[in-house]
C-alpha cells in the first residue's frame, strides 16, 4: 500500500502521517525528517542539503529520488509525506513504481487557509536530539526550550522562521502546487479540509483511506 499525502507547509501532513503509521504499521517516509537526520549526522547528503533547507528551498530532485527509491517497496506499506514536490519527482516516482509493477493507491491533499498555515508554522519547534515536534502555543514543552522526552534543546527550525516561511510558501506555489494538477489529470485526488483539531482531521483521513479499495 502506497499513499501520497500532499499539502502546503504547515498543513499537518507529518502529524497525521505519524499517527497513521502508529495505527497501521505503515512506514512513514518523510523526506524532511530524513534530510534533517542527515544534517544532524553531518553526512555528505546532510551537508549538501543544509544550505537549501535553511533558506526554505527544496533539495535537488536527484538526491531525493535516489533516497525514496530505497524505501518505496516496503512490504508494510509506505506513507509518502513531502514527496513528490515537483512534477519531475512525480513522473520519476510513477516510472519507478511502474518498472516494479507497483502503483500509488491513494493521493490525499490537505487544504488549509494561508493565514492559518503561517500561524502554525511560526509556532512550531523541534527537539534537536530526538526530533520530537512541539507547538509553542498549544503543546509547548513543560520546561522552556527543554524536551520533555530526552532533555534535548527545543527550538524553532531555521526554515520555520518568518523569512523562510514566506519563501517556502512561494516555492510551494511555484513547484509543488503543479503536482496536484499532474495527479488530477491522471487519477482521483481526495481532498481533506485540515483546519479542525488533529483528532477530527485524523478521522477524516482514515475515512478517506477506507473509502477506496487499496491494493497491497
Amino acid at each position: 500500500m502506497r499513499i501520497v499525502l500532499m499539502g502546503p507547509p504547515g498543513a499537518g501532513k507529518g502529524t497525521q502521517a505519524r499517527r497513521l503509521s502508529e495505527s497501521t504499521g505503515m512506514k512513514h517516509l518523510s523526506t524532511g525528517d530524513i534530510l534533517r537526520a542527515e544534517v544532524a549526522a553531518g553526512s555528505e547528503l546532510g551537508l549538501l542539503a543544509k544550505g537549501f533547507m535553511d533558506r526554505g528551498d527544496y533539495v535537488p530532485d536527484s538526491h531525493i529520488i535516489a533516497m525514496i527509491q530505497k524505501y518505496i517497496d516496503d512490504p508494510a506499506g509506505v506513507l509518502l509525506d513531502g514527496f513528490p514536490r515537483t512534477v519531475f519527482q512525480a513522473e520519476s516516482l510513477d516510472n519507478s513504481l511502474n518498472d516494479a509493477g507497483l502503483g500509488i493507491d491513494k493521493i490525499i491533499h490537505f487544504s488549509v487557509d494561508t493565514d492559518e498555515l503561517i500561524n502554525r508554522l511560526s509556532s512550531r519547534a523541534i527537539c534537536s536530539k530526538c526530533q520530537t515536534p512541539y507547538n509553542l502555543i498549544s503543546d509547548a514543552p513543560l520546561k522552556e526550550d527543554v524536551c520533555d522526552k530526552c532533555g534535548g534543546k527545543v527550538s524553532v527550525r531555521d526554515d520555520d522562521k518568518p523569512k523562510a516561511i514566506k519563501n517556502r510558501m512561494n516555492v510551494y506555489e511555484e513547484q509543488t502546487a503543479p503536482v496536484l494538477d499532474y495527479y488530477r489529470s491522471r487519477r482521483e485526488v481526495t481532498e481533506i479540509v485540515a483546519t479542525g483539531s488533529p483528532d477530527s482531521v485524523f478521522e477524516s483521513l482514515t475515512q478517506a483511506i477506507r473509502s477506496g479499495e487499496l491494493s497491497n
